[in-house]
């Protein structure tokens, strides 16, 4: 089958604006602040490739102890009968940094109403992570996802996941993506 020789769509189509685009991308890209953030190493590839879906609104949610990144223990326990927002994020994620504002807002707003959080960093280090905390200013209670500790807790694939388990132990809510900030404050009718 011959297949014609592509045509230039627009007179703005010769190889001497598409290097002046392409010279102007990749201007942009070495200007971004994101540069090199999406970079990982094929291990996290292959296992944001291999990770379940999402757990089914309705399912029971069952996390872990975890210690935190600022030394204190989550205990299963102390969620029982209490709603828990689990929220997976990344120093590294521009759409988690456009969520984590509202997360945080969230957790100081209803903290005291008995919501549990855990915000689960998937950061190459935990010194990432509490680096990223410091410099934020997020008081929202955050830990360090281990290898060690994903296999017994494995993320969702995608990043943001926001998982939101109701008093009975059970998902209310179970959101891939990020969130808009009128998104995080209807979670309050959920819990």
């Amino acid at each position: 089958m011959n297949h014609p020789k592509r045509q230039p769509m627009h007179a703005s189509d010769s190889a001497a604006s598409w290097s002046r685009r392409a010279w102007l991308g990749t201007a942009a890209a070495l200007a971004s602040p994101w540069t090199g953030v999406w970079a990982q190493p094929a291990s996290a590839a292959a296992e944001e490739a291999l990770a379940p879906p999402l757990p089914a609104v309705g399912s029971a949610l069952k996390v872990p102890r975890l210690v935190l990144l600022d030394g204190s223990v989550y205990e299963p326990a102390q969620a029982e009968g209490r709603p828990l927002l689990v929220y997976w994020w990344a120093s590294t994620c521009p759409f988690c940094a456009l969520q984590s504002p509202s997360m945080d807002a969230f957790w100081k707003r209803h903290r005291g109403s008995g919501l549990q959080m855990l915000a689960l960093s998937v950061d190459r280090t935990p010194d990432a992570a509490a680096a990223y905390l410091k410099k934020t200013g997020y008081s929202f209670p955050a830990g360090w996802t281990s290898p060690q500790w994903r296999q017994a807790f494995p993320k969702p694939k995608g990043l943001p996941i926001t998982l939101l388990r109701g008093l009975d132990g059970r998902l209310k809510l179970a959101e891939k993506g990020q969130l808009f900030d009128e998104d995080v404050q209807a979670m309050a009718q959920l819990m």
